[in-house]
């Protein structure tokens, strides 16, 4: 089986390619463009190093989120379009599921940690395996929040994510030597653990959609929408003072 997976649901754009279960080709590129400025000719040259066309694609991925909100949109539209074009199915990858990928081996608990703005970040659990074992599902909360949580576990932590530059002083603040950090070559989202974890999930066809199903996984509302939602709720709250 043939697997394209598109990733741009951080700071990176990423596309990678898998054939009978095997990584052929990863590209990632963080660059001053956008993902959709880079989306698409990434898709185009990895295709052309592997020499396939997309009609040689058997199932479509994308990083589905969290992550940015902007960024998600971007990844699941374009592999939308692309299996709507082709007559193929996708299959979702979540983004946190995908970190924890790049470190299977790890004997604690693996802990990916995306920057979520706003005091808060995008969080879960895991312990090693391919696919990872989770033990938390995906939460969106205050950094302290998520941080008892895995004190709670009394176990030797590994973060990674783009929340880690961020948030390392307090996690090691908060954790001590029970912290570890993954090496920078394992501490971002890559597309190809994402596209290694399509092919495993690819063993079960229940777990194929069609292009109107892919849909962008949001743990709360973009921020357009909350702020909506507050200039609503102000307003009743004028109407009736």
């Amino acid at each position: 089986m043939n697997i394209l997976m598109i990733d741009t649901s951080g700071p990176a754009c990423g596309v990678a390619v898998s054939m009978d279960g095997r990584i052929v080709c990863e590209l990632q590129l963080t660059s001053g463009k956008t993902h959709s400025q880079r989306v698409m000719p990434m898709v185009d040259h990895a295709l052309e190093l592997c020499a396939l066309t997309p009609a040689d694609i058997d199932l479509f991925g994308a990083v589905t989120g969290p992550g940015s909100f902007t960024g998600v949109r971007i990844g699941v539209s374009t592999v939308k379009a692309l299996a709507h074009a082709c007559g193929k199915p996708c299959i979702g990858i979540d983004a946190l599921e995908a970190l924890a990928a790049n470190a299977v081996e790890f004997d604690g608990v693996i802990c990916p940690v995306l920057d979520a703005r706003a005091q808060q970040v995008y969080g879960a659990m895991f312990e090693g395996g391919m696919p990872p074992v989770r033990i938390m599902e995906d939460a969106a909360e205050k950094l302290d929040a998520f941080l008892d949580r895995v004190a709670a576990t009394g176990r030797r932590a590994l973060f990674l994510g783009d929340g880690v530059p961020v948030l390392r002083e307090a996690i090691e603040k908060r954790l001590g030597e029970r912290a570890c950090f993954a090496p920078a070559q394992h501490a971002g989202l890559r597309a190809g653990s994402a596209c290694a974890l399509a092919a495993v999930y690819a063993q079960d066809e229940a777990r194929f959609m069609d292009c109107m199903t892919l849909l962008p996984l949001y743990l709360r509302a973009p921020q357009a929408e909350r702020e909506r939602a507050a200039k609503l709720a102000a307003a009743r709250e004028d109407a009736h003072g």
